[in-house]
C-alpha cells in the first residue's frame, strides 16, 4: 500500500502545480496593486491627456490605497513618452495615457523605436476627444466660414498652432484645410497646453484643440470658438456650431486612452479595465470629465483592440493624402 501511495506522489504534485499556476495570475491581479503606479502622460501638462490622467490617478490612490502618480514625459509627439513605457516592466505599475496620436504617429514617423501595434496593449479608452477651431480675438472672423475666405484671401499669412505631425490637432486642422484648399501657416508646439498659451497670447491666430485644453481660455474669452469636429452639436456647447454646418460631410473625433506593455499578464489588464471602469462610474469623476467635453468612453481590452486596428487604417488615408512625414 505504501508503494502504491509513494507512486501517487509526483501526479498528485503535477496537479497540485497546474492548479497553482492556473490560480497564480488570477491571485496576483487581485492582490494588484501591491507599490506605487506610475502614469505616464506623453504630452505636457495643462491639455486633455493630463487631464484625463491626473483625474484618474486620484480616484484610484483613493480607490484602491496604492499611489498612483502621473509623469509627464513629453516630446516628439508623443512618441518619447511611448518609449519608455515600451521599455518598461510589463507588471502593471507603468501605465501609458496617449491620444489616438499614438496610433497616427506609426503612419508619419518613418521609423519608431517600437512597434504602435505589437508593443502595447491597450488598456481602455478612458474619454471622446473631440476638437473645437478657435481663434484669436483678433483676427477679424466668427464663423468657419468667414475662416476660410480670408485664409483663401491670405495664403500662409495666417498662423495656425500645431502639436506635431499626426497629433490630434494637426489631423483635425489639415483634413479642414484639405477639404476647403486653404493654406495657413503651422506653427509646432510640444502640447495642447503650451500652444493654448500661444493661441491666448496673439503668437498665433488659429487652434483646432482638444477642448479640455481650453478650461481656463473659454471662461475668461481669450479665445474665440468657431465650431466643433464632432458631428453633432454638444450638449454642453449648444450654441458652437459643428464644422459640417460649414463644410458638409467634416467629422473627426478621437480618444484618450490607457496603455501598457504587451507583455502584461491579461489578469492585470483586466484588473486594470475593471477599476478603470469603476472610476469612468464614479460622480466626481464623470462630472468633471463631462464638463471639459471628455466624455467616458468605457470598451473592454478586446472592444478596444478591434478601435485600435480600424483607427489604424483610417488615420492612414488621412496622413498619406497630405504627404506628411515626421523626422
Amino acid at each position: 500500500m505504501l508503494r502504491n501511495m509513494m507512486k501517487l506522489i509526483p501526479a498528485v504534485a503535477v496537479v497540485v502545480g497546474i492548479a497553482w499556476l492556473s490560480a497564480a495570475p488570477a491571485a496576483y491581479a487581485q492582490a494588484y496593486p501591491v507599490k506605487p503606479v506610475r502614469i505616464v502622460v506623453t504630452w505636457p501638462p495643462g491639455g486633455s491627456n493630463d487631464v484625463v490622467a491626473r483625474v484618474m490617478a486620484q480616484r484610484l490612490t483613493e480607490a484602491l490605497g496604492q499611489t498612483f502618480v502621473v509623469e509627464n514625459r513629453a516630446g516628439a509627439t508623443g512618441t518619447i513618452g511611448a518609449e519608455l513605457v515600451a521599455r518598461s516592466a510589463p507588471d502593471g505599475y507603468t501605465i501609458m495615457v496617449n491620444s489616438a496620436t499614438h496610433i497616427a504617429n506609426a503612419h508619419t514617423y518613418k521609423k519608431l523605436p517600437y512597434d504602435t501595434i505589437r508593443d502595447f496593449t491597450g488598456v481602455m479608452p478612458l474619454a471622446v476627444q473631440i476638437g473645437m477651431l478657435v481663434v484669436h480675438p483678433s483676427l477679424p472672423v466668427k464663423s468657419v466660414k468667414e475662416l476660410i475666405a480670408l485664409a483663401k484671401s491670405q495664403p500662409d499669412q495666417i498662423a495656425w498652432a500645431s502639436t506635431g505631425t499626426g497629433s490630434y490637432t494637426w489631423l483635425t486642422m489639415e483634413l479642414l484645410l484639405q477639404m476647403t484648399g486653404a493654406k495657413m501657416l503651422e506653427v509646432n508646439y510640444k502640447g495642447g497646453g503650451p500652444a493654448t498659451i500661444a493661441l491666448a497670447s496673439g503668437e498665433v491666430q488659429v487652434f483646432f484643440v482638444g477642448i479640455g485644453s481650453l478650461t481656463a481660455a473659454l471662461p475668461a474669452q481669450r479665445v474665440r470658438p468657431l465650431g466643433v469636429a464632432s458631428d453633432k452639436r454638444l450638449k454642453q456647447f449648444p450654441d458652437i456650431p459643428t464644422i459640417s454646418e460649414s463644410v458638409p460631410g467634416y467629422e473627426l473625433t478621437a480618444w484618450i486612452g490607457s496603455f501598457v506593455p504587451s507583455a502584461t499578464p491579461r489578469a492585470i489588464v483586466e484588473r486594470l479595465n475593471a477599476e478603470f471602469r469603476k472610476a469612468l462610474e464614479h460622480p466626481d469623476v464623470s462630472r468633471i470629465l463631462s464638463a471639459q467635453t471628455l466624455d467616458p468612453m468605457p470598451m473592454t481590452p478586446d472592444e478596444f483592440a478591434q478601435r485600435l486596428k480600424t483607427d489604424y487604417d483610417k488615420y492612414e488615408k488621412i496622413i498619406r493624402a497630405t504627404g506628411a512625414r515626421a523626422e
